[in-house]
């Protein structure tokens, strides 16, 4: 039946699915972050990874907060899309020998993770603000703005740290 199920009959429930969707993101997200920093090699692209898995660990905490303080127990529902952007992202990863090449390749799969939980917590934010749940905007927003951050950092390894470069000169 898809995503949504008959259980979905007010905004609030639309929200707590939003909530444990995005739970579940996350928490595929911290499984998936340790595999992309091994297959790094360029140092900034690494480390910012590394520094990404922290931020993440905090968000799935502040996700928890959120479920507290809605009174409810924090769980995820699983999320195809999030799924589909790290299966495609390991299953590109692993079509590339040349490490410039994958570099480029794991900044992009990266970013994609970004931007999907960019999209995710601006619409919670959205939600949890019209249904007046401005306890949990708070903690919505810092992970939103960390997200917006990483992308930035993500573009800037890119571009000015030089991986696309490098990769645009493999072999």
């Amino acid at each position: 039946m898809g995503i949504f199920t008959k259980d979905i009959k007010t905004m609030e429930d639309l929200l707590v699915h939003g909530l444990q969707d995005i739970y579940y993101a996350e928490q595929q997200i911290l499984k998936s972050l340790p595999k992309m920093i091994e297959k790094a090699t360029n140092r900034d692209l690494a480390a910012g990874l590394k520094a990404h898995l922290e931020e993440t660990n905090k968000q799935v905490e502040r996700l928890q907060k959120v479920f507290e303080k809605l009174g409810k127990e924090p769980s995820g529902t699983q999320c195809p899309a999030i799924d589909g952007i790290i299966k495609e992202a390991d299953e590109t990863a692993g079509e590339i020998e040349d490490k410039a090449v994958l570099d480029a390749a794991l900044v992009a799969a990266a970013q994609a993770v970004e931007h999907y939980e960019m999209c995710r917590y601006g619409t919670l934010i959205a939600w949890a603000e019209e249904l007046g749940h401005d306890e949990i905007v708070r903690f919505l927003t810092t992970n939103l703005n960390e997200e917006k951050a990483a992308n930035t950092k993500l573009n800037t390894v890119a571009l000015r740290k030089g991986v696309n470069a490098k990769a645009s000169n493999a072999a």
